[in-house]
């Protein structure tokens, strides 16, 4: 008895001198990433025009926003991607995502963005369960790579939010405006095209119909604007990103096999009442009348 607590207390023992390591670590590392920004601080000019340069990329551009349906309005704004590259043109700036601990079919996670500059820090902390909502209940996660993924598509969100309250907002307007304009005037393909192909890319990855998309824009896909692909894309964005369902945009229905099915197939003799057969008297007479 006396040898398990002691094993116990040295275990403890063991992993708290490596958590105080660890802390002593990261503090060193923060000290030394403050003094290098003290010492070579951000030009404000520079580092807007290279998130506007960032911005004429067009890779960039087509999934720089999300739109997304709430309460009978439209939301939109910039994406996780649009975020990270602003930060890392912003510069001096220290983001990310960290599990401080997972216990209980649950991860505690902190998503943080730090103007190391201006010592301007966001932080949210927040609960992840390993669940996975689906229509036929809650599915629990056990395998490491799904709770992994579970946790970094859960912290992106924060961390985008961490980010957009550091930079400041003008920049943020700036960014979303060029990557809008990257839209509009940089492509070389005819519109027609660029419709197909997101149409496509939409049934391809979301199950979602050409005629569906028509009824969420208004109008047939021959009459799309560029402006209404741009608002596809940024939809596709918000689907790829998990921030929204495609039942939130369009109105899906099942549809029937081309040729049916057995349960489909209607009985040609349903509803007809069958003429009760007549025994003695009753048959021959009627027999004689048929003949």
């Amino acid at each position: 008895m006396n040898e398990v607590m002691v094993n116990e207390e040295r275990g403890m023992a063991v992993r708290n001198s490596q958590t105080e390591m660890m802390v002593n670590r990261q503090a060193q590392e923060v000290q030394a990433a403050m003094v290098i920004a003290k010492r070579f601080p951000r030009n404000e000019v520079d580092s807007f025009n290279r998130i506007l340069r960032s911005c004429q990329r067009k890779s960039l551009a087509e999934t720089a926003t999300y739109e997304y349906p709430r309460g009978g309005a439209k939301v939109t704004g910039p994406s996780i991607r649009l975020a990270e590259a602003m930060a890392q043109n912003w510069g001096n700036i220290d983001f990310g995502i960290t599990e401080l601990e997972q216990s209980n079919g649950e991860s505690q996670v902190m998503a943080y963005a730090w103007d190391l500059e201006t010592n301007t820090r966001q932080t949210k902390i927040f609960t992840v369960p390993h669940i996975r909502g689906t229509k036929k209940g809650n599915i629990p996660l056990t395998d490491p790579r799904d709770i992994y993924e579970m946790v970094a598509n859960q912290g992106a969100r924060r961390l985008r939010a961490c980010i957009l309250g550091i930079i400041p907002g003008d920049v943020v307007e700036a960014a979303v405006k060029k990557c809008e304009e990257t839209l509009i005037n940089g492509e070389e393909k005819p519109l027609i095209d660029l419709v197909r192909e997101m149409s496509n890319i939409f049934q391809k990855e979301f199950g979602v119909p050409l005629e569906a998309i028509e009824k969420y824009i208004g109008c047939k896909s021959e009459a799309f604007s560029m402006r209404d692909l741009v608002r596809l894309r940024r939809i596709y964005s918000s689907l790829h990103d998990g921030m929204a369902k495609r039942e939130d945009y369009f109105e899906l229905s099942i549809a029937e096999p081309a040729g049916g099915t057995e349960g489909n197939v209607k009985n040609p003799f349903e509803g007809k009442e069958e003429k009760p057969k007549l025994t003695g008297k009753g048959a021959k007479k009627d027999e004689a009348e048929s003949r």
